[in-house]
């Protein structure tokens, strides 16, 4: 077994890499790392700077916040570090010395951005934990984990080259470059671990946090699936046997990392590994006979980020061929890099043949339904709100659903219309597009004119019309029309009280709290306010019904009965309102069905094959 990672000797920088890092606990109980870095050859002022944001995750997050007592020294030297803004120190050094920077990060973030450390766990990305030594960004880097005392039963996790260490992960790890390390998450703990095979290609899925009753096997047979029938759309264009994919995927192996959780949901693409968060309760267990709307998610994340591999991390925008790590990096593209993912991660779960036709368009109504019932759709151009994702959706707000449009919603509905407009017109599948985009940009950055040209190559016409009007004005998109012309029914069925008063509420402990009040709405010409606690109602014009206590607004229909004129008691900041309400009627929700199977839309793989696991 090959020696563990050994702590370099003061002034001196292991051997093969400009920068090295070596990340231990500091204390599991304060959720400190602390990180030595050492850097071989530094400049005569060497600028350290930390990250204020993660790829992939469209937000300032200043991770710089939670850097503490660093300290620099060379050959047992102390040298003063100069703070020049939020993330960025300067060092003045010897270049003929190598350079050693400590510090400690606070870690109590339980998410998938950042980093976290308890008695319990260990998570990181580079990008809030390993300072940045520019000048050397883009040359070898290496990382040593090193187990704490009571880490005992802990593992590693990562995508990363290992080069030594232990069997359990603790050791040396590799990276071409920076680039490469910040695309690496860790996960570190007593987890879950189990393998499988993907059209020749070894997957690992780490689960930490599971409850006893997870039943580790299904999880691995139905991402396992998933992941076959991806690696054959990207790359064996029907080849079912696909034995040739190993050579043209674009990682060697691949690793899912899963914090299963009481309550929270979310994921990171990385270029061979993923970070997920999800609620323990929406994991597979022992006993299920059935599959649940809370897995069915959990399988649709997996898929989105799966996905991701060869949409946003190969294929990329333009303006991400290079990150910069100091400030934004804009794109108005996220309707294509999210939205289109958005619409392969459900279809290709039906092509998995891990949901049925009805489970698909019970998903496929949801995303419609949530688009149509966003009045900001007509406020922002789903372009526009790529570029604005830094401070519109990553930044929301009570009135964010009346000002902008989720890129991923919206751009899964257009990626829906181009899909079955080539279909309608026979003359390719947006399949097709996707590999012709990924074999013209050689799966590397690539502009909205790549996505044009691909069109016009398989179609034999422009699409910048459709484009135009689709994603570059807030028109309404033709979807229904699309949808029935593919023999599907679209059904208008009674709206859900919320939709049809405008409001976007919770309902907790009997009280119903007003979230969002939509533009154009009932309760906005009522003069309902975000953060109004609706109280009760006055039945009728004059309150001739009575007056009521509200503790659900599923219950308001029940107290109104026919009446279409109450008088609302509302509390606004400890005061009491009374607010007139008008309830409207006719409003609908979208119920997409099939009459007749559409041919081709949704053919289902062969199987895979079984997967082993380890504890």
């Amino acid at each position: 077994m090959p020696p563990k990672a050994k702590r370099p000797a003061a002034g001196r920088s292991p051997a093969g890499w400009e920068v090295h890092y070596r990340v231990e606990a500091a204390s599991l109980h304060a959720h400190l790392w602390r990180v030595t870095m050492t850097i071989a050859h530094p400049a005569a002022v060497q600028t350290l700077r930390l990250p204020v944001w993660i790829p992939g995750s469209y937000m300032v997050r200043e991770f710089s916040k939670h850097l503490q007592n660093l300290q620099c020294r060379q050959n047992n030297r102390p040298l003063a570090a100069s703070q020049t803004d939020k993330a960025r120190w300067q060092v003045p050094c010897d270049p003929d010395q190598a350079l050693q920077v400590q510090y400690e990060v606070y870690a109590l973030d339980n998410s998938v951005r950042t980093s976290w450390l308890d008695s319990a766990r260990g998570f990181f990305n580079a990008t809030s934990l390993c300072l940045m030594a520019e000048g050397a960004t883009d040359q070898a880097h290496a990382i040593d984990i090193v187990r704490h005392p009571d880490m005992q039963g802990w593992s590693v996790a990562t995508g990363l080259h290992a080069l030594e260490g232990d069997k359990a992960g603790f050791g040396r790890y590799q990276a071409a470059d920076y680039d490469e390390l910040a695309d690496c998450p860790f996960e570190l703990g007593a987890f879950w671990s189990g393998t499988f095979s993907a059209c020749g290609l070894p997957h690992r899925l780490v689960v930490a946090g599971a409850l006893p009753s997870f039943d580790g096997e299904r999880l691995l047979r139905d991402t396992q699936k998933i992941c076959e029938t991806q690696l054959q759309f990207w790359h064996a264009d029907g080849d079912l046997a696909a034995k040739h994919l190993a050579d043209k995927a674009p990682f060697a192996h691949y690793v899912f990392l899963l914090n299963a959780v009481d309550d929270s949901y979310g994921g990171l693409e990385h270029r061979n590994s993923t970070a997920l968060i999800a609620a323990r309760r929406d994991l597979p267990g022992l006993n299920d006979a059935k599959t649940s709307d809370g897995y069915t998610t959990l399988l649709g994340l997996i898929s989105h980020e799966y996905f991701h591999t060869w949409n946003v991390k190969r294929l990329r925008p333009a303006e991400f061929a290079r990150y910069d790590y100091a400030q934004e990096n804009y794109t108005a593209l996220l309707w294509f890099f999210e939205g289109f993912t958005s619409y392969y991660d459900d279809l290709l779960l039906r092509r998995a043949g891990l949901i049925d036709d009805a489970g698909y368009f019970k998903l496929l109504t949801k995303t419609a339904n949530q688009v149509l019932q966003t009045p900001g759709r007509a406020v922002q151009t789903v372009a526009q709100a790529s570029f604005d994702a830094w401070v519109k959706y990553y930044r929301q707000d009570e009135n964010t659903p009346n000002a902008t449009v989720s890129y991923y919603t919206k751009g899964a509905l257009v990626a829906l219309c181009l899909d079955l407009s080539l279909r309608a017109e026979g003359a390719a599948t947006l399949d097709a597009v996707m590999r012709g985009l990924w074999d013209r940009c050689a799966g590397g950055p690539m502009a909205e004119a790549d996505l044009l040209a691909v069109l016009h190559a398989l179609s034999g016409r422009s699409w910048a019309k459709e484009i135009k009007a689709w994603v570059h004005s807030t028109r309404e998109l033709p979807l229904k029309n699309l949808l029935q012309a593919q023999g599907l029914q679209v059904h208008e069925d009674p709206a859900q009280m919320a939709q049809r008063l405008g409001l976007r509420v919770a309902d907790a402990n009997g009280t119903v709290l007003v979230k969002s009040v939509l533009r154009g709405g009932a309760a906005e010409s009522a003069g309902f306010a975000a953060g109004d606690e609706w109280l009760g109602v006055e039945v009728g014009a004059r309150g001739q019904g009575g007056s009521w206590r509200l503790n659900k607004l599923d219950d308001l229909a029940l107290l109104v009965g026919t009446e279409r004129r109450t008088t609302v008691l509302v509390s606004r900041d400890k005061r009491l309102l009374r607010l007139p309400l008008v309830l409207p009627v006719g409003e609908t929700t979208w119920r997409i069905g099939n009459a007749g199977r559409p041919a081709g839309l949704w053919p289902v793989t062969q199987a895979a094959k079984p997967a082993s696991t380890s504890p």
